[in-house]
């Protein structure tokens, strides 16, 4: 069974790779500020680039699925990307190196959730689509565990340069595993109709799913990646015990929300009702956090866990879009979708540092946050209301 194959299993440890790359900044923060002299801005602008590498090598990644397979897809670009970029990281000496090293792990982790969707789609009916694509993201989202409060015990044992070399070494050995075990899905016959990105966009369904495609995963990837951070550093002096703490409670309730979505979506019977729900959540969870940005310590961790949970989302739009796709465009569409979501990401996070700078001249950190954070919460609320133009799945 494809699902819990040495392949698949591989797969998912090249995605809590991706997850780890995409998060590991929050942490890393203070300490990049003091020897590198990173302010959150330049982070901003990092953490940016990984995203806008990862959607503009999506359309390239779902051609190469088609032509040689997840196996050397994901092999291939974790090891040249993710690895070559880890190294970068750990020689790095001045805030543009972060950049070429995460925009370099940005390609590398590329095709990390691209390849077992691909498998999926090939060797699953589309109606188990939605239940596999969460527990993917589910398991891969230790990754944004092992980011928060193990990432800053490895740094006070260690350091962090010998922590991103290990990481070079972790990255390398899991795509020479990938290498190794995973079997490609049977090869499509030269009479099988070629899709297109344009074949993909003809497909009026999915008109009114992109808007919230591009702006759901925005606001809980930003903010558990690169704005905790600074803003419990700011609002409430936490020091990188208490990041730790916060980002990690964040990223357990990230996975348990994503091991969530089978049951919710068979508890609502409606992949689409149940996005809507968890949209919604994410857009009162967001409000609160808008409205009282310094309660306390601890009702912020609860607000990020929150957001964690409640921003879970992307494998239910992925399962509602991926309904819509023909099986000649399922590469294609899946990874066009993909681009979508993680360019929005880029795009907001790029976005942000502007915003940031702009209201911490203005404002008090928590007010300053509190307009970061509505930032985030408008386009949501914009793609949420967009959403609801969207037609049912028709498996669900």
């Amino acid at each position: 069974m494809p699902a819990l194959s040495a392949g698949i299993v591989s797969l998912v440890l090249a995605y809590v790779l991706s997850q780890f790359y995409r998060a590991f900044l929050a942490v890393l923060t203070p300490v990049l500020g003091q020897e590198l002299g990173a302010t959150p801005g330049d982070l901003a602008l990092s953490s940016g680039l990984w995203f806008i590498a990862f959607a503009v090598l999506q359309m390239p990644v779902g051609w190469a699925l088609d032509r040689f397979g997840p196996r050397l897809t994901v092999a291939v670009l974790l090891a040249l990307g993710g690895g070559g970029g880890a190294v970068i990281f750990a020689l790095a000496t001045a805030p543009w190196h972060l950049h070429l090293a995460m925009t370099l792990l940005g390609i590398g982790c590329s095709p990390a959730l691209m390849g077992p969707y691909y498998i999926f789609a090939r060797e699953y009916p589309p109606a188990a689509f939605g239940a596999l694509a969460g527990i993917v993201v589910g398991f891969g989202s230790l990754g944004n565990i092992l980011g928060a409060t193990p990432l800053v015990w490895a740094i006070e044992a260690i350091g962090w340069r010998a922590t991103l070399w290990a990481l070079a070494a972790v990255t390398v050995a899991v795509a020479a595993l990938i290498a190794l075990v995973v079997r490609d899905p049977a090869r499509l016959g030269e009479d099988h109709p070629k899709g297109s990105v344009l074949e993909v966009l003809r497909i009026r369904a999915l008109w009114f799913i992109l808007p919230l495609f591009f702006v759901n995963y925005a606001a809980s990837a930003a903010i558990r990646g690169l704005w905790a951070a600074p803003y419990l550093d700011q609002v409430f002096a936490a020091g990188e015990q208490v990041i730790g703490r916060v980002t990690l409670a964040m990223g357990l309730a990230m996975v348990l929300g994503n091991f969530l979505i089978g049951p919710a979506t068979r508890l609502v019977g409606s992949i689409r009702r149940t996005a809507l729900i968890f949209t919604a959540a994410t857009l009162v969870v967001m409000l609160v956090l808008v409205l009282f940005p310094d309660a306390n310590i601890a009702a912020a961790t609860a607000l990020m866990a929150l957001i964690g949970l409640s921003g879970a989302g992307y494998p239910l739009l992925m399962a509602h879009g991926r309904a819509f796709l023909p099986p000649h465009l399922v590469g294609r569409g899946v990874t066009f979708l993909n681009m979508f979501s993680i360019g929005g990401v880029g795009v907001m996070q790029f976005a942000s540092r502007p915003v940031y700078q702009a209201a911490s001249a203005a404002y008090p950190p928590a007010q300053a946050f509190a307009m970061l954070f509505l930032f985030f919460l408008v386009p949501v609320a914009i793609g949420f209301a967009l959403y609801f133009m969207t037609p049912e799945a028709e498996h669900g």
